[in-house]
């Protein structure tokens, strides 16, 4: 439910570190491992989603709220293409390094969940749900910002463009 794109990005955060804690609560060496695999992958993926927005509102003139813009894909193609990356990363998809760090959690809970059974089980399935929450709220703010109708806040005048290249190179590194 939220407008401003950086507390999306934000939120998004507190759930990831559930996640890690949720592979360290396995007990397991596995999860230990996963659970650091995907603190060091968020870390990257969630980089270029906060430069990214970072860029938007640079271009936007400092307005964060999702509401005031929308069609930015033609106007801020790097920016669109890089958000992409970093989005489909946070949801997890096959090949981005989400998908392999968020597969390993669900590995060592799963592995728990039929050895051990307790808690296990709900907890795996809560995990896929957020999982497919986290890419919601993700493609969400995507959409929102890079797609429908041109709209550029006032703030942003006839100034509204691309990121300069010291902006951009980053986020294509990332």
């Amino acid at each position: 439910a939220q407008r401003d794109i950086k507390r999306v990005l934000a939120y998004s955060t507190v759930s990831q570190l559930g996640y890690m804690f949720l592979a360290l609560g396995t007990g397991l060496g596995a999860g230990v491992i996963a659970a650091m695999f995907h603190l060091f992958t968020h870390a990257f993926f969630k980089a270029l989603l906060f430069l990214a927005s970072g860029s938007v509102m640079h271009a936007m003139g400092g307005v964060i709220d999702m509401r005031r813009f929308s069609g930015l894909r033609k106007l801020m193609p790097v920016t669109c293409a890089t958000f992409w990356c970093g989005a489909l990363a946070l949801a997890g998809v096959v090949p981005f390094a989400g998908f392999w760090s968020k597969d390993a959690i669900l590995a060592a809970v799963q592995y728990q969940a039929q050895a051990v059974g307790g808690p296990y089980p709900l907890l795996s399935w809560l995990a896929t749900g957020t999982a497919l929450l986290t890419a919601f709220y993700t493609f969400r703010a995507l959409f929102l910002t890079f797609y429908g109708p041109e709209r550029i806040p006032h703030e942003a005048g006839h100034h509204a463009h691309e990121s300069p290249r010291a902006m951009t190179v980053p986020l294509i590194v990332l």
